[in-house]
């Protein structure tokens, strides 16, 4: 490492609370789907800041809205009409089946919004003394306290758990049958599963769950944050599979890396929220809204979420490919649109030595669960850096397996 890198290190490690493991590069300058790191050193970004550079870094369309914006106003409260929101809540809502919107700022502050609406909605619009949320198994939705009982990991030294949370096997529609209780206000569940290793759900368990939820009063709520802004080659996720939840979740790629989430509802379940009933300091304000808008007339322009399916199913053709071309390397390539996983047939130490390996060869992803690489690129990556990668990941597997 260069001297310019253990400055920074050492400075992160005196300043910083002990949070994140980080990877060994210090990211000073981006541009489409390249990132540049302290030495110079050029990268083609495939994880876009975990799914947030939907319109690649240093967007100039972006950025001038960026400007424009913050000398007409940044931010004055939800106290406030403000325009910018409602001419992006128009264009949002436009892409789903939802017909209102609550802004935040963060996927865990959207989730926690939708938990909070359907116990709402439960107990005040359908008088039901209901409570409890039902996840799967490998979720992950967030680390605020009850985002992480919903979760069920990364609750060591944080007891006692919050309550009112249950988990059922993934894919499981007896156990999730058996689970649902008088008490149940809601199952929540990711349409894609991204932290979990890239497991779309299957069409048996959208119909499924659907199924459970409309018999038995329950609301179907899907966590788009990660799947979800065109990613998987719909605008949401869900999409794919014909779902119309009751309540979805967004953020990360929303405001293109500026903070923004949001809770979806139809018009019924929206009813859980009256004034007073939920609010947020900064959600929603003036300058990300105005770049929120921006970015969905990008990516409507460019056809992105046409280009992300189109894209992303060529890239994981390729990968199987490769998987035929050297077996015993590749067990499984999963996903939808440009959210892509890449479980490795290697042992633990052999998987992050290729992933290791990729990022000294200047690619930029993520390995999850020790074996899976997660690929989340920019939706506008050019398709000659996904097939510079496909070449890299053999040469590396070739050398490594």
């Amino acid at each position: 490492m260069s001297e310019a890198f253990e400055r920074l290190k050492q400075r992160e490690q005196a300043l910083m609370c002990r949070t994140y493991s980080r990877y060994p590069l210090s990211i000073v300058r981006g541009k489409g789907s390249r990132l540049w790191d302290v030495d110079g050193k050029e990268y083609i970004d495939l994880l876009s800041g975990i799914a947030v550079i939907g319109v690649g870094h240093g967007n100039e369309e972006i950025a001038e809205v960026m400007a424009e914006q913050a000398r007409k106003l940044v931010h004055v409260s939800n106290l406030f009409y403000q325009e910018e929101q409602l001419d992006y809540a128009e264009k949002l809502l436009s892409t789903s089946h939802a017909s209102r919107v609550f802004f935040c700022n963060s996927g865990a502050e959207s989730n926690e919004a939708a938990i909070k609406m359907a116990r709402r909605y439960q107990r005040a619009v359908k008088g039901r003394d209901a409570w409890e949320v039902i996840t799967l198994e490998n979720c992950f939705h967030g680390r605020t306290l009850a985002t992480l009982a919903a979760t069920g990991k990364h609750t060591e030294g944080f007891e006692p758990e919050t309550p009112g949370f249950g988990r059922v096997k993934w894919g499981d529609l007896d156990a999730l049958e058996r689970a649902i209780k008088p008490t149940t206000a809601a199952v929540l569940f990711e349409s894609i599963q991204g932290e979990g290793g890239v497991f779309p759900i299957s069409q048996e368990y959208a119909d499924g769950v659907t199924q459970l939820c409309r018999d038995k009063g329950v609301l179907l709520m899907c966590d788009e944050v990660q799947a979800g802004m065109g990613r998987s080659g719909k605008w949401w996720g869900y999409q794919n599979f014909g779902l119309k939840p009751d309540v979805f979740t967004s953020a990360k790629a929303m405001a293109n890396g500026l903070p923004l989430g949001a809770l979806h509802a139809t018009e019924e379940v929206a009813q859980g929220f009256d004034y007073g009933s939920h609010a947020t300091t900064f959600g929603g304000g003036a300058l990300v809204t105005a770049v929120g808008l921006k970015v969905l007339e990008i990516m409507e322009r460019d056809r992105l979420v046409e280009r992300a399916a189109e894209v992303g199913e060529r890239a994981r053709a390729r990968f199987r490919e490769l998987g035929e071309r050297l077996p015993g390397t590749i067990s499984d390539v999963r996903g939808l649109g440009l959210i892509i996983g890449v479980e490795l047939a290697l042992e633990p130490e052999k998987c992050r030595k290729v992933w290791s390996t990729l990022m000294e060869r200047g690619f930029i992803l993520n390995l999850a669960y020790g074996k899976t690489l997660r690929l989340l690129p920019p939706l506008n990556i050019p398709e000659a850096d996904l097939e510079a990668f496909t070449e890299t990941l053999e040469d590396v597997l070739r050398s490594i397996a």
